[in-house]
Parts: structure tokens; sequence; C-alpha cells
């Protein structure tokens, strides 16, 4: 699942970041609003979490913007106020939830997984192409010769190939959607994960591949 982060204290966006990429989500990190705009307006994420106030844009106005494109992604405002009234205002241009800092991982962590659900539920959780199944809840890749827990990277990688078969998309692209922006990973990287997927459709005897189309990218397909 991925996520966008707007929170200007940088310390704490680092720490967010790290918590929230070793319990398997997958975030782009930005300091103001007006960047926190571009990115949604640039990209798709699977939720926001919104801190109120940053320089440039304002987290309530950056949520008032994309709720009047009809943009419906779930939000998290984060605050460092706890009066009812910036409570209320949040929630009234549109978030999901509040979570006033300072604040536990574990409740931070359980109220993603809550705005986030209604969302996930109108997704398939399990995925199918040939003899193969990926389970979007628990990673497991599986078919009827066995199952692997994938990493994190290989799993966003697939699902994205699963979510389009027969499409091409470019080592770029997956650079981009899965890594970041903003990382500074080398093009290779994604050739190295898509050799971990191969190895593993191959060891479960997938009737499905990832196939390499020279100077064009990699798409889903049938084996011949």
């Amino acid at each position: 699942m991925r996520l966008l982060l707007a929170e200007d204290e940088k310390a704490l966006s680092k720490a967010l970041v790290t918590i929230l990429e070793r319990n398997n989500y997958s975030v782009d990190a930005v300091g103001d609003g007006q960047a926190a705009l571009d990115y949604l307006e640039a990209d798709n994420y699977d939720g926001v979490i919104l801190d109120i106030m940053m320089p440039k844009v304002d987290g309530i106005t950056v949520l008032k913007t994309i709720r009047s494109k009809g943009n419906c992604i779930p939000v998290l405002m984060l605050t460092a106020k706890a009066e009812v009234d910036d409570k209320v205002l949040g929630l009234d241009a549109g978030a999901n939830d509040y979570l006033t800092k300072p604040f536990h991982t574990q409740e931070l962590l359980a109220r993603i997984r809550a705005m986030t659900r209604t969302q996930s539920a109108q997704t398939d959780s399990r995925l199918q192409m040939g003899n193969v199944t990926l389970d979007c809840a628990s990673f497991e890749l599986s078919t009827p010769a066995g199952s692997f827990r994938l990493a994190n990277k290989e799993f966003q990688i697939l699902e994205l190939l699963l979510r389009n078969p027969h499409s091409l998309i470019s080592s770029e692209r997956l650079l981009e959607k899965i890594w970041g922006y903003d990382s500074e990973a080398e093009i290779n990287v994604v050739w190295v994960y898509i050799s971990y997927l191969r190895k593993k459709l191959s060891a479960l005897h997938a009737d499905i591949q990832i196939k390499a189309t020279r100077n064009a990218g990699y798409s889903l397909e049938e084996l011949p």
C-alpha cells in the first residue's frame, strides 16, 4: 500500500517513514502543502497522512483542494493542536480521521488501517492470473505447487503487474511508483527485483511470466 506523508518537521517525518516502511507501506514524504498537492496530482496513492500546520499551503487547504476535485483518497490529519474546533474543521473539510501529536505508533498504524479498510475492501484482496494467486493482505504468492511470502517491493511490483495484465510498464515507471520520485535508487534495481520474482514464479511452476520488451518495459503474460 502506498502512502503520501506531508509533514514539515523533518525528524518526525523521517521517523514516520521508517515506521511505515517497516510495516510494509511504501511512503513518499514531502515537507509542505504545495508539494503534497503536486504529488497527489502526479501520482496515485492509497492514503494521505497530512499535517495541518505546513509552509506554503496548510493541510486544511490541501484537503479542501483535493476534495473539490473529487479525489476521495483516505486522509488522516495530524496536528499538535488538541482543540475540538480544529478537529471539527479538519473533519468538516473531508478528513477521514484525526490524530493529535504526540501519538503512539500503534495508534497511528491502527488509524491508517481503519481509514484505508473501506478502500481496500473495494479492491480485490486476491489477484489471480493463470494458476497464480497473490494475496494482498498477507503478501503471499501461491500456485498449486506451493507459496512464498513476498518482500514489500516484490509484492508491489507483482501487484502492479497483476492489476495491469498484458500492459507494458516501463522500468522508469516502476522505479517512480515503487521507490518514489525522490529515491536515489538506480534503474537496475528494478531488474534485480524482477529477477527475484521470476525465480519465485519458476519455482512455483507458474504458468505466467514477466516478459521484458526491449526499450519498452515489462508485462505479465501467459506462458506459450
